[in-house]
Protein backbone atom coordinates (compact mmCIF):
# COMPACT_ATOMS: atom_id res chain seq x y z
CA UNK A 1 0.00 0.00 0.00
CA UNK A 2 3.12 2.41 0.75
CA UNK A 3 4.14 2.11 -2.60
CA UNK A 4 0.53 2.82 -4.36
CA UNK A 5 0.58 5.92 -1.86
CA UNK A 6 4.16 6.80 -3.47
CA UNK A 7 3.38 6.33 -6.84
CA UNK A 8 0.52 8.43 -6.98
CA UNK A 9 2.62 11.11 -5.16
CA UNK A 10 5.26 11.34 -7.85
CA UNK A 11 2.76 11.32 -10.46
CA UNK A 12 0.89 14.47 -8.98
CA UNK A 13 4.17 16.30 -8.63
CA UNK A 14 5.42 15.40 -11.69
CA UNK A 15 6.35 17.80 -14.63
CA UNK A 16 3.20 17.29 -16.14
CA UNK A 17 0.85 18.43 -13.06
CA UNK A 18 2.76 21.77 -12.61
CA UNK A 19 2.36 23.01 -16.21
CA UNK A 20 -0.73 22.01 -16.57
CA UNK A 21 -2.47 21.50 -13.36
CA UNK A 22 -4.17 18.68 -11.71
CA UNK A 23 -7.60 19.77 -12.76
CA UNK A 24 -7.06 19.95 -16.54
CA UNK A 25 -7.92 16.81 -18.73
CA UNK A 26 -7.39 18.70 -21.87
CA UNK A 27 -4.28 16.70 -22.76
CA UNK A 28 -5.98 14.34 -24.31
CA UNK A 29 -6.84 12.30 -21.29
CA UNK A 30 -4.12 11.77 -19.29
CA UNK A 31 -5.66 12.51 -16.11
CA UNK A 32 -8.95 11.85 -14.75
CA UNK A 33 -10.51 13.80 -11.64
CA UNK A 34 -13.70 13.88 -10.39
CA UNK A 35 -15.16 14.37 -7.26
CA UNK A 36 -18.94 13.02 -5.35
CA UNK A 37 -20.28 13.58 -1.94
CA UNK A 38 -23.52 11.95 -0.67
CA UNK A 39 -25.70 12.62 2.26
CA UNK A 40 -28.78 10.04 3.07
CA UNK A 41 -30.76 10.51 5.83
CA UNK A 42 -33.69 7.69 6.65
CA UNK A 43 -36.48 7.35 9.41
CA UNK A 44 -38.69 4.28 9.82
CA UNK A 45 -42.21 3.47 11.48
CA UNK A 46 -42.77 1.75 14.46
CA UNK A 47 -44.59 -2.34 13.82
CA UNK A 48 -45.60 -4.61 15.47
CA UNK A 49 -43.26 -6.58 17.46
CA UNK A 50 -43.61 -9.33 20.15
CA UNK A 51 -40.09 -9.68 20.71
CA UNK A 52 -36.72 -9.15 18.97
CA UNK A 53 -32.79 -9.68 19.57
CA UNK A 54 -29.15 -8.88 19.35
CA UNK A 55 -29.71 -7.77 16.21
CA UNK A 56 -33.56 -6.98 15.64
CA UNK A 57 -34.67 -3.68 13.43
CA UNK A 58 -35.98 -1.68 16.38
CA UNK A 59 -40.07 -1.96 15.84
CA UNK A 60 -40.41 2.01 17.38
CA UNK A 61 -40.11 4.85 15.34
CA UNK A 62 -36.51 5.68 14.33
CA UNK A 63 -35.11 8.58 12.86
CA UNK A 64 -32.06 10.58 12.30
CA UNK A 65 -30.13 7.64 10.58
CA UNK A 66 -27.60 9.97 8.81
CA UNK A 67 -24.74 8.44 6.57
CA UNK A 68 -22.11 10.59 4.10
CA UNK A 69 -19.57 9.48 1.83
CA UNK A 70 -17.04 11.84 0.05
CA UNK A 71 -14.81 10.53 -2.28
CA UNK A 72 -11.97 12.07 -5.12
CA UNK A 73 -11.61 10.02 -7.71
CA UNK A 74 -8.45 10.69 -9.38
CA UNK A 75 -7.04 8.91 -12.44
CA UNK A 76 -3.79 9.05 -14.26
CA UNK A 77 -2.28 7.76 -17.68
CA UNK A 78 1.04 5.77 -16.93
CA UNK A 79 1.94 4.50 -20.60
CA UNK A 80 0.27 3.73 -23.96
CA UNK A 81 -3.12 1.90 -22.46
CA UNK A 82 -2.23 1.59 -19.16
CA UNK A 83 -3.66 4.06 -16.09
CA UNK A 84 -3.25 4.21 -12.55
CA UNK A 85 -6.35 4.95 -10.16
CA UNK A 86 -6.45 6.62 -6.98
CA UNK A 87 -9.46 6.85 -4.50
CA UNK A 88 -9.18 8.66 -1.02
CA UNK A 89 -12.47 8.34 0.61
CA UNK A 90 -14.40 9.79 3.80
CA UNK A 91 -17.37 7.79 4.58
CA UNK A 92 -19.21 7.54 8.60
CA UNK A 93 -22.57 7.94 9.59
CA UNK A 94 -24.81 5.41 10.98
CA UNK A 95 -27.63 2.98 9.31
CA UNK A 96 -31.09 2.18 10.58
CA UNK A 97 -30.47 0.23 14.03
CA UNK A 98 -26.89 -0.13 13.28
CA UNK A 99 -27.40 -1.35 9.72
CA UNK A 100 -28.96 -4.82 11.46
CA UNK A 101 -32.16 -6.45 11.12
CA UNK A 102 -32.85 -6.76 7.56
CA UNK A 103 -31.54 -8.55 4.84
CA UNK A 104 -32.27 -6.51 2.13
CA UNK A 105 -30.40 -3.82 4.18
CA UNK A 106 -31.56 -0.24 4.14
CA UNK A 107 -28.88 2.19 3.09
CA UNK A 108 -26.30 1.13 0.91
CA UNK A 109 -24.21 3.79 1.75
CA UNK A 110 -24.21 2.79 5.43
CA UNK A 111 -22.31 -0.50 7.04
CA UNK A 112 -22.02 -2.22 10.31
CA UNK A 113 -19.07 -0.40 12.10
CA UNK A 114 -18.97 0.38 15.85
CA UNK A 115 -18.03 3.69 15.87
CA UNK A 116 -19.97 6.27 13.55
CA UNK A 117 -17.60 9.39 12.93
CA UNK A 118 -16.31 10.25 9.98
CA UNK A 119 -12.92 8.15 8.95
CA UNK A 120 -10.90 8.74 5.65
CA UNK A 121 -9.42 5.54 4.19
CA UNK A 122 -8.06 4.67 0.74
CA UNK A 123 -10.86 3.12 -1.16
CA UNK A 124 -9.29 2.01 -4.34
CA UNK A 125 -5.95 2.33 -5.92
CA UNK A 126 -5.21 0.15 -8.65
CA UNK A 127 -3.49 -0.01 -12.34
CA UNK A 128 -5.24 -1.25 -15.38
CA UNK A 129 -3.97 -2.10 -18.44
CA UNK A 130 -5.58 -2.81 -21.92
CA UNK A 131 -3.79 -4.99 -24.48
CA UNK A 132 -5.39 -4.70 -28.33
CA UNK A 133 -6.57 -7.99 -29.63
CA UNK A 134 -5.77 -8.43 -33.65
CA UNK A 135 -6.38 -6.01 -35.91
CA UNK A 136 -9.93 -5.16 -35.72
CA UNK A 137 -10.29 -1.37 -37.05
CA UNK A 138 -13.69 -0.65 -34.74
CA UNK A 139 -12.79 1.58 -31.87
CA UNK A 140 -14.94 1.87 -28.96
CA UNK A 141 -14.75 6.25 -27.74
CA UNK A 142 -14.84 6.19 -23.41
CA UNK A 143 -15.54 9.45 -21.81
CA UNK A 144 -14.16 10.60 -19.13
CA UNK A 145 -15.85 10.02 -16.40
CA UNK A 146 -15.10 8.71 -12.57
CA UNK A 147 -12.18 6.09 -12.81
CA UNK A 148 -12.11 6.01 -16.52
CA UNK A 149 -9.96 8.32 -18.94
CA UNK A 150 -11.32 9.88 -22.03
CA UNK A 151 -10.08 7.01 -24.31
CA UNK A 152 -10.67 5.73 -28.18
CA UNK A 153 -10.22 1.73 -27.31
CA UNK A 154 -9.64 -0.91 -29.81
CA UNK A 155 -13.29 -2.92 -29.58
CA UNK A 156 -11.66 -6.02 -29.45
CA UNK A 157 -9.25 -5.84 -26.02
CA UNK A 158 -8.04 -7.58 -22.93
CA UNK A 159 -8.33 -5.41 -19.70
CA UNK A 160 -6.22 -6.47 -16.82
CA UNK A 161 -6.71 -4.49 -13.46
CA UNK A 162 -4.78 -5.48 -10.29
CA UNK A 163 -4.76 -3.64 -7.08
CA UNK A 164 -7.82 -2.76 -3.96
CA UNK A 165 -10.90 -1.55 -5.65
CA UNK A 166 -14.54 -3.02 -4.65
CA UNK A 167 -15.34 -5.99 -7.36
CA UNK A 168 -18.79 -4.58 -7.83
CA UNK A 169 -16.97 -2.03 -9.92
CA UNK A 170 -16.30 -4.78 -12.65
CA UNK A 171 -19.03 -7.79 -12.06
CA UNK A 172 -22.88 -7.57 -12.00
CA UNK A 173 -22.65 -3.96 -13.03
CA UNK A 174 -26.56 -2.65 -14.13
CA UNK A 175 -27.60 0.53 -15.86
CA UNK A 176 -31.10 1.15 -13.64
CA UNK A 177 -29.76 -0.49 -10.41
CA UNK A 178 -26.31 -0.55 -9.38
CA UNK A 179 -25.71 3.06 -7.82
CA UNK A 180 -26.75 4.02 -3.79
CA UNK A 181 -25.87 7.46 -4.67
CA UNK A 182 -28.14 8.38 -7.03
CA UNK A 183 -30.29 5.26 -7.44
CA UNK A 184 -32.03 2.81 -5.30
CA UNK A 185 -30.65 2.64 -1.82
CA UNK A 186 -31.12 -0.69 -0.52
CA UNK A 187 -28.26 -3.40 -0.61
CA UNK A 188 -30.52 -6.24 -2.22
CA UNK A 189 -30.92 -3.46 -5.22
CA UNK A 190 -27.88 -1.83 -5.68
CA UNK A 191 -26.17 -5.94 -5.85
CA UNK A 192 -27.48 -9.01 -6.47
CA UNK A 193 -28.35 -9.84 -2.76
CA UNK A 194 -27.48 -13.50 -3.11
CA UNK A 195 -23.60 -12.71 -4.27
CA UNK A 196 -22.10 -12.62 -0.86
CA UNK A 197 -19.12 -10.87 -2.85
CA UNK A 198 -15.83 -10.36 -1.27
CA UNK A 199 -15.21 -7.61 0.63
CA UNK A 200 -14.41 -5.69 3.87
CA UNK A 201 -16.62 -3.90 6.10
CA UNK A 202 -16.77 -0.84 3.49
CA UNK A 203 -17.24 -2.82 0.53
CA UNK A 204 -13.50 -3.16 -0.65
CA UNK A 205 -11.08 -5.98 -1.52
CA UNK A 206 -7.70 -6.58 -3.60
CA UNK A 207 -6.66 -9.36 -5.73
CA UNK A 208 -7.17 -8.69 -9.85
CA UNK A 209 -9.36 -8.69 -12.75
CA UNK A 210 -8.84 -10.04 -16.62
CA UNK A 211 -11.84 -8.79 -18.85
CA UNK A 212 -11.76 -10.01 -22.70
CA UNK A 213 -14.23 -7.66 -24.70
CA UNK A 214 -15.43 -7.84 -27.68
CA UNK A 215 -18.48 -5.73 -29.64
CA UNK A 216 -20.71 -8.80 -28.60
CA UNK A 217 -19.61 -10.09 -25.29
CA UNK A 218 -17.42 -9.52 -22.61
CA UNK A 219 -15.97 -12.27 -20.33
CA UNK A 220 -14.60 -11.48 -16.70
CA UNK A 221 -12.48 -13.42 -14.11
CA UNK A 222 -11.16 -12.05 -10.64
CA UNK A 223 -9.21 -13.79 -8.03
CA UNK A 224 -9.34 -11.70 -4.93
CA UNK A 225 -9.01 -11.75 -1.37
CA UNK A 226 -11.66 -12.14 1.42
CA UNK A 227 -12.40 -11.07 4.99
CA UNK A 228 -10.26 -12.76 7.47
CA UNK A 229 -13.46 -12.48 10.07
CA UNK A 230 -17.02 -11.73 8.65
CA UNK A 231 -17.88 -8.43 7.26
CA UNK A 232 -14.88 -6.73 8.54
CA UNK A 233 -12.19 -4.51 7.58
CA UNK A 234 -8.72 -7.16 7.44
CA UNK A 235 -8.88 -9.30 4.41
CA UNK A 236 -6.45 -12.20 3.41
CA UNK A 237 -5.11 -14.53 0.21
CA UNK A 238 -4.42 -17.55 0.78
CA UNK A 239 -5.21 -20.40 -2.08
CA UNK A 240 -5.04 -23.24 0.61
CA UNK A 241 -8.07 -21.34 2.32
CA UNK A 242 -8.85 -17.50 1.66
CA UNK A 243 -9.62 -16.12 -1.98
CA UNK A 244 -12.52 -15.92 -3.69
CA UNK A 245 -13.08 -16.12 -7.58
CA UNK A 246 -15.65 -14.76 -9.25
CA UNK A 247 -16.54 -15.20 -13.73
CA UNK A 248 -18.92 -13.34 -15.63
CA UNK A 249 -20.13 -13.62 -18.73
CA UNK A 250 -21.92 -10.70 -20.93
CA UNK A 251 -24.42 -10.56 -23.71
CA UNK A 252 -25.06 -7.21 -25.49
CA UNK A 253 -28.24 -7.70 -27.43
CA UNK A 254 -30.32 -5.38 -28.58
CA UNK A 255 -34.47 -5.84 -29.08
CA UNK A 256 -36.26 -3.24 -31.42
CA UNK A 257 -32.85 -1.24 -31.87
CA UNK A 258 -32.55 -0.66 -28.76
CA UNK A 259 -29.45 -1.65 -26.43
CA UNK A 260 -29.60 -4.24 -23.15
CA UNK A 261 -27.41 -6.70 -21.65
CA UNK A 262 -27.44 -10.35 -20.27
CA UNK A 263 -24.97 -11.20 -17.48
CA UNK A 264 -24.55 -14.79 -15.73
CA UNK A 265 -22.14 -14.72 -12.95
CA UNK A 266 -20.57 -17.56 -10.87
CA UNK A 267 -18.94 -17.20 -8.09
CA UNK A 268 -16.97 -19.34 -5.08
CA UNK A 269 -15.65 -18.27 -2.03
CA UNK A 270 -13.62 -20.17 0.30
CA UNK A 271 -12.88 -18.49 4.13
CA UNK A 272 -12.95 -19.41 7.41
CA UNK A 273 -16.79 -19.49 7.91
CA UNK A 274 -17.80 -22.01 9.93
CA UNK A 275 -21.64 -23.70 8.69
CA UNK A 276 -24.96 -23.08 10.11
CA UNK A 277 -24.86 -26.90 11.27
CA UNK A 278 -21.47 -25.82 13.74
CA UNK A 279 -23.98 -22.95 14.66
CA UNK A 280 -26.11 -24.76 15.71
CA UNK A 281 -24.28 -27.25 17.21
CA UNK A 282 -22.91 -24.28 18.99
CA UNK A 283 -26.06 -22.74 20.18
CA UNK A 284 -26.71 -26.43 21.83
CA UNK A 285 -23.39 -26.85 23.15
CA UNK A 286 -22.65 -23.49 24.15
CA UNK A 287 -19.51 -23.10 22.01
CA UNK A 288 -19.48 -19.25 22.31
CA UNK A 289 -16.29 -18.88 20.38
CA UNK A 290 -17.94 -20.60 17.35
CA UNK A 291 -20.91 -18.21 17.74
CA UNK A 292 -19.13 -15.20 17.54
CA UNK A 293 -17.40 -16.38 14.53
CA UNK A 294 -21.17 -16.19 13.23
CA UNK A 295 -21.92 -13.22 13.50
CA UNK A 296 -18.73 -10.96 13.20
CA UNK A 297 -17.39 -10.82 16.50
CA UNK A 298 -14.47 -13.43 16.27
CA UNK A 299 -11.84 -14.89 14.81
CA UNK A 300 -11.78 -18.50 13.25
CA UNK A 301 -8.51 -20.58 13.76
CA UNK A 302 -8.81 -22.60 10.67
CA UNK A 303 -10.30 -22.55 7.15
CA UNK A 304 -13.33 -24.58 5.45
CA UNK A 305 -16.18 -22.37 4.47
CA UNK A 306 -17.02 -22.78 1.24
CA UNK A 307 -20.04 -21.35 -0.96
CA UNK A 308 -21.01 -21.55 -4.72
CA UNK A 309 -23.45 -18.98 -6.38
CA UNK A 310 -25.00 -18.67 -10.10
CA UNK A 311 -26.51 -15.23 -10.83
CA UNK A 312 -28.58 -13.60 -13.37
CA UNK A 313 -28.68 -9.80 -14.22
CA UNK A 314 -30.45 -8.16 -17.15
CA UNK A 315 -31.02 -4.73 -18.40
CA UNK A 316 -33.22 -3.56 -21.45
CA UNK A 317 -33.80 -0.39 -22.89
CA UNK A 318 -37.51 0.00 -23.58
CA UNK A 319 -37.64 3.90 -24.83
CA UNK A 320 -35.56 7.06 -24.84
CA UNK A 321 -36.66 7.28 -21.51
CA UNK A 322 -38.19 4.10 -19.84
CA UNK A 323 -35.55 1.22 -19.08
CA UNK A 324 -35.96 -1.96 -16.81
CA UNK A 325 -34.03 -4.37 -14.97
CA UNK A 326 -34.07 -7.69 -13.22
CA UNK A 327 -31.83 -9.95 -11.59
CA UNK A 328 -31.96 -13.82 -9.99
CA UNK A 329 -29.83 -15.31 -7.46
CA UNK A 330 -28.60 -18.47 -5.43
CA UNK A 331 -26.24 -19.57 -3.09
CA UNK A 332 -25.73 -23.31 -1.72
CA UNK A 333 -26.60 -21.73 2.05
CA UNK A 334 -24.62 -24.05 3.89
CA UNK A 335 -21.90 -22.00 5.27
CA UNK A 336 -22.30 -18.33 6.99
CA UNK A 337 -22.99 -15.31 5.02
CA UNK A 338 -19.60 -13.94 5.25
CA UNK A 339 -18.91 -10.38 3.31
CA UNK A 340 -22.70 -8.79 2.09
CA UNK A 341 -25.84 -9.75 3.80
CA UNK A 342 -27.49 -12.67 4.56
CA UNK A 343 -29.67 -13.59 1.26
CA UNK A 344 -29.31 -16.99 -0.15
CA UNK A 345 -31.96 -16.93 -2.72
CA UNK A 346 -33.21 -13.43 -4.55
CA UNK A 347 -35.19 -12.05 -7.16
CA UNK A 348 -35.88 -8.71 -7.90
CA UNK A 349 -37.40 -6.62 -11.17
CA UNK A 350 -37.81 -3.03 -11.68
CA UNK A 351 -38.05 0.22 -14.08
CA UNK A 352 -35.98 3.39 -14.08
CA UNK A 353 -38.08 6.61 -16.09
CA UNK A 354 -36.58 9.86 -16.85
CA UNK A 355 -38.45 12.57 -16.80
CA UNK A 356 -38.97 13.93 -19.97
CA UNK A 357 -43.16 13.99 -20.33
CA UNK A 358 -43.12 16.34 -17.42
CA UNK A 359 -40.60 18.99 -18.63
CA UNK A 360 -37.27 17.46 -16.02
CA UNK A 361 -35.02 15.47 -18.62
CA UNK A 362 -32.72 14.94 -16.01
CA UNK A 363 -35.02 13.70 -13.40
CA UNK A 364 -35.27 9.97 -12.72
CA UNK A 365 -37.97 8.34 -11.25
CA UNK A 366 -37.48 4.24 -9.98
CA UNK A 367 -39.57 1.63 -8.94
CA UNK A 368 -38.51 -2.52 -7.85
CA UNK A 369 -39.63 -4.84 -6.27
CA UNK A 370 -37.56 -7.78 -4.28
CA UNK A 371 -38.15 -11.52 -2.38
CA UNK A 372 -35.46 -12.35 -0.49
CA UNK A 373 -34.95 -16.14 0.79
CA UNK A 374 -32.51 -17.93 3.08
CA UNK A 375 -31.62 -21.74 2.82
CA UNK A 376 -33.47 -24.24 5.20
CA UNK A 377 -30.06 -24.68 7.43
CA UNK A 378 -30.31 -20.81 7.78
CA UNK A 379 -33.67 -20.75 8.83
CA UNK A 380 -33.12 -23.67 11.71
CA UNK A 381 -30.04 -21.71 13.02
CA UNK A 382 -31.57 -18.20 13.11
CA UNK A 383 -34.70 -20.18 14.79
CA UNK A 384 -32.82 -21.68 17.71
CA UNK A 385 -31.58 -18.12 18.43
CA UNK A 386 -28.48 -17.38 16.48
CA UNK A 387 -27.16 -14.29 14.92
CA UNK A 388 -25.28 -13.45 12.24
CA UNK A 389 -23.92 -10.46 11.51
CA UNK A 390 -26.82 -9.02 9.85
CA UNK A 391 -29.91 -10.83 11.71
CA UNK A 392 -30.63 -12.38 14.66
CA UNK A 393 -34.45 -12.12 16.51
CA UNK A 394 -34.22 -14.31 19.17
CA UNK A 395 -36.18 -16.76 17.38
CA UNK A 396 -37.79 -17.00 13.59
CA UNK A 397 -41.46 -17.30 12.15
CA UNK A 398 -39.52 -17.75 8.79
CA UNK A 399 -41.14 -16.11 5.96
CA UNK A 400 -39.61 -14.08 2.60
CA UNK A 401 -38.45 -11.35 2.92
CA UNK A 402 -40.59 -8.67 0.34
CA UNK A 403 -39.04 -5.29 -0.20
CA UNK A 404 -40.61 -2.46 -2.40
CA UNK A 405 -38.62 0.46 -3.14
CA UNK A 406 -39.46 3.81 -4.82
CA UNK A 407 -37.76 7.04 -5.75
CA UNK A 408 -37.85 10.12 -7.32
CA UNK A 409 -34.02 11.77 -7.77
CA UNK A 410 -34.44 15.59 -9.07
CA UNK A 411 -32.07 17.51 -10.30
CA UNK A 412 -32.06 21.05 -8.22
CA UNK A 413 -28.55 22.49 -9.99
CA UNK A 414 -25.95 21.36 -12.65
CA UNK A 415 -24.22 19.53 -9.89
CA UNK A 416 -26.84 18.70 -7.27
CA UNK A 417 -29.67 15.99 -6.83
CA UNK A 418 -31.95 15.08 -4.25
CA UNK A 419 -33.86 12.13 -4.10
CA UNK A 420 -36.98 11.76 -2.18
CA UNK A 421 -37.18 7.17 -1.33
CA UNK A 422 -39.49 5.62 -0.06
CA UNK A 423 -39.25 1.30 1.06
CA UNK A 424 -41.78 -0.98 2.31
CA UNK A 425 -40.08 -4.45 3.87
CA UNK A 426 -42.61 -7.14 4.50
CA UNK A 427 -41.40 -9.29 7.33
CA UNK A 428 -37.98 -7.45 7.85
CA UNK A 429 -35.13 -10.48 8.54
CA UNK A 430 -37.73 -12.85 7.33
CA UNK A 431 -39.87 -13.19 10.60
CA UNK A 432 -43.29 -13.13 9.73
CA UNK A 433 -43.84 -12.01 13.61
CA UNK A 434 -42.28 -8.79 13.27
CA UNK A 435 -43.25 -5.96 10.99
CA UNK A 436 -44.30 -4.17 8.01
CA UNK A 437 -41.98 -1.11 8.20
CA UNK A 438 -42.30 2.24 6.08
CA UNK A 439 -38.92 3.55 5.39
CA UNK A 440 -38.59 6.81 4.49
CA UNK A 441 -35.17 8.71 3.23
CA UNK A 442 -34.09 12.19 1.39
CA UNK A 443 -30.68 12.01 -0.47
CA UNK A 444 -28.50 14.86 -1.56
CA UNK A 445 -25.93 14.19 -4.18
CA UNK A 446 -23.34 16.49 -4.84
CA UNK A 447 -20.46 15.24 -8.37
CA UNK A 448 -18.17 17.01 -10.73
Amino acid sequence: MKKLIWLFLGLVFSKDVFSQGLLDTSNGGNWTTHFQLTVINQSHSGFRSPYSGANSLADSVETGATSVTATLFLGRKLWKGAAFYFNPEMSGGKGLSGALGVAGALNGETYRIGDPQPVVSLARAYVQQVIPLGKDTAYDDLDDVANQLADRLPSHRLVISGGKFSIADFFDRNRYSHDPRSQFVNWSLMSNGAWDYPANTRGYTFGGVIEWINPAWVLRFSSVAIAKVANHSNMEYNLGGAHSETVELERKIRIARRPGSVRLLFSYTASRAPSYEQGIQAIKSGDDATLAVISGNGEAATFGGKKTGLFLNMEQEITDNLGIFARAGWNDGKHVSWSFTEIDQTIHAGLSLKGTKWNRVDDVVGIAGVVNGISADHRDFLKAGGNGFILGDGQLNYGNEAILEAYYNVRLLPNFWTTFDYQFVSNPGYNKDRGPVHVFAVRGHVEF
